[in-house]
């Protein structure tokens, strides 16, 4: 990026920033996800870092955090309360370490690992062994005093047995148990809920009425100890501040080398879903307290600290093009090039825009900056754009007049928001359509090229022709020897057999996923009697409708794919009787899932219900029992929402299947 561009970029990154920092720090409204707003910040960070000469003193990189609100008094720190150097990644790490390492004039050294709570950061001053303040961070210098509420905190001592001046620094936070307790009963009573455990920390201690603060567990995690009582590490004053009666994180230890705080990353990474508490990321910090304190601070950040996030599952990024893929269907769905990211752990290059109506409501545009979220392992999509950010030359999306793949005509159905591409033999198609019921069957072995290999070399035209595959087939192919096609052509024999819902879904029938097939298979038992119901017989179907009934009905009555099923049958494939539905205590009881939850897959949900007797469903409607809410929902809490449906939390979900 050249210098003029960079400046461009920076002066719009601060003011985005600065908009939404005002709003969550100041206004106490969150208009922007935490991982949205980091990765902005870190945007601006590494490009002030590439530019020095650009940093200012009123870059958001430079200041620690919003206006104290003029409600409560205000309280100066006797030494500033620093913010901290974020990185994402295991190389930003290794960066950070050898940095400091070069200061040090040491190629290793000890640090001392913590949990970065999700909560509200804070300091509380002791005189004479009683608790005389306690305030918030605010701009790093000036905050509010907040005494009274924190005083309500059962995990802050109101005395310790030292009588000098103690000062302690450590983050208000809520439990999760407690936390969905106050959700539940401010949402009986009527009132707005919390967004998170951060948000319902800040939100209780900062209220007039101390009361209010009583009446929320909160909890206080100390992790600093600001004066000298003879500790020589960071480590020695977290023994200190337990003996002075602080709670003290016990996810938290010394580690000598960079691999080994990797690998204390990881696992608390993997553990962070079976805590009682949120945390978003490891704080690294020099444990010689000496050393740390001779490395000194860049502008408003510690040298010897450094916050190692986890991956998020929301972040920022730039369109750089998009194109256009042909699905089974002949569908044409939008996806963005974009500048690569990391999120949730992976380096992302694509986002889904859906459909061009999708890209018409966004109003997005190649060049724009996007907020994207990532949902366990499918593509990432597009949430939002963020216009202050637009260049001048951002390029309008055209939706394309002919298929990209085979040329042909495309069309917009009646109904339908989708473009279509005409050519029923369009290769794009036949290729979704060969993948998508090898992954129906769980032939692993087969992935989209070996599939474009054997459509290329016309030795598979449509699914069946897989079940006859023999090795002498594949030996003729540049990819494969002996071994390689004994093994696969052996992996597609062992999956002949197959239970009528995964075939039904292997079929591509619009509408029918893994929830509809496996209804279908309950409610008519064999794939002879499906084929026999009428419309109406499939409408009638309890989750079914008239949308998706017509479309199995049409199938149905489509001769081309009465041939595939024949040739499936021809080809020895088997298709199992559907097992009695289970009983069990969430017996005639519906849920529909919305969101990713953090401690199962979708489909792990859905096994967990089905074993316990439940139904799981796609659409929300009157009958439906409970709505599953994970993080990121779509419209159908919404829908719930309005339809009064009892809305479960992840945490709630977990304690009804009874984990």
């Amino acid at each position: 990026m050249q210098r003029k561009e960079a400046q461009q970029r920076i002066y719009k990154l601060r003011q985005e920033i600065e908009k939404h920092r005002y709003a969550y720090h100041v206004l106490d409204k969150q208009t922007i996800s935490d991982a949205a707003l980091d990765s902005l910040k870190h945007e601006l960070y590494k490009l002030e870092q590439e530019f020095p000469d650009l940093i200012t003193l009123d870059s958001p990189t430079q200041r620690v955090g919003g206006k104290p609100l003029p409600k409560f008094q205000k309280v100066r720190h006797a030494k500033p309360m620093l913010s901290m150097e974020d990185v994402f990644s295991l190389e930003e790490f290794e960066a950070w370490y050898t940095r400091v390492g070069k200061l040090m004039e040491r190629t290793s050294f000890e640090v001392f690992c913590m949990v970065k709570l999700d909560g509200l950061a804070i300091e509380i001053v002791y005189r004479n062994g009683l608790l005389e303040s306690a305030s918030t961070r605010g701009d790093g210098i000036i905050g509010e005093d907040i005494t009274q509420n924190v005083k309500t905190i059962d995990s802050v001592p109101l005395s310790i047995a030292e009588k000098e001046e103690v000062v302690v620094r450590g983050e208000v936070y809520f439990p999760v148990e407690a936390f969905e307790k106050l959700n539940k009963r401010l949402a009986k009573a009527g009132e707005a809920t919390f967004a998170n455990p951060r948000n319902a920390a800040a939100g209780s201690v900062r209220q007039l009425d101390p009361t209010i603060s009583a009446s929320r567990p909160l909890s206080f995690s100390a992790w600093d100890l600001q004066s000298d009582l003879g500790q020589k590490t960071h480590g020695d004053e977290w023994e200190l501040l337990k003996k002075l009666g602080f709670f003290v994180n016990p996810e938290s230890k010394p580690c000598s080398s960079p691999s080994e705080v990797e690998l204390f990353w990881k696992q608390l990474q993997k553990r962070r879903a079976k805590l009682n508490y949120w945390i978003d990321g490891m704080v690294i910090r020099v444990n010689d307290n000496r050393i740390y304190e001779d490395l000194g601070v860049v502008g408003k950040t510690p040298r010897g600290l450094v916050a190692w996030k986890f991956p998020a599952e929301e972040a920022t990024t730039v369109i750089e093009d998009v194109e256009w893929f042909v699905g089974r269907t002949g569908a044409l769905t939008p996806v963005a090039n974009v500048r690569p990211t990391a999120v949730a752990g992976t380096t992302v290059k694509h986002a889904s825009l859906h459909n061009f109506d999708e890209i018409e409501r966004l109003d997005v545009r190649i060049g724009d900056t996007i907020i994207f979220f990532k949902a366990g392992d499918i593509i990432p999509k597009v949430k939002e754009v963020l216009k202050n950010l637009r260049p001048k030359d951002a390029k309008q999306i055209r939706a394309p007049k002919s298929c990209p793949v085979c040329g042909s005509s495309v069309e917009r159905r009646e109904g339908e928001v989708a473009i279509f591409c005409t050519n029923r033999n369009c290769y794009a198609q036949d290729r979704e359509r060969v993948l998508y019921a090898a992954r129906a069957f769980g032939i692993d072995g087969l992935g989209p090229q070996t599939i474009a290999l054997l459509l290329d070399n016309k030795i598979v035209q449509s699914p069946p022709d897989l079940f006859a595959l023999k090795v002498d087939d594949l030996l003729e192919l540049e990819r494969f020897a002996d071994v390689s096609a004994n093994k696969l052509v052996q992996e597609i024999q062992s999956k002949k057999e197959i239970t009528l819902d995964r075939f039904l879904v292997g079929l591509g029938i619009r509408h029918v996923g893994g929830e509809t097939g496996m209804l279908l298979a309950q409610e008519f038992g064999s794939l002879e009697g499906l084929m026999k119901a009428s419309e109406e017989q499939l409408s009638e179907v309890e989750g079914i409708g008239e949308v998706v009934g017509k479309s199995i009905a049409e199938f149905f009555a489509n001769d081309h794919n009465r041939e595939v099923i024949s040739a499936y049958q021809k080809n020895g494939v088997k298709i199992q009787v559907p097992k009695a539905k289970e009983q069990g205590p969430l017996s005639n009881k519906t849920f529909v899932i919305t969101g990713t939850l953090s401690t199962m897959s979708r489909e792990e949900a859905k096994e967990a219900l089905r074993a316990l007797g439940g139904d799981p469903g796609e659409t929300v409607s009157k009958k439906t029992s409970y709505v599953v809410v994970g993080e990121n929902p779509g419209s159908k809490l919404a829908k719930a929402e309005k339809l009064g449906i009892p809305v479960l939390t992840e945490v709630g979900f977990l304690r009804m299947i009874g984990r």
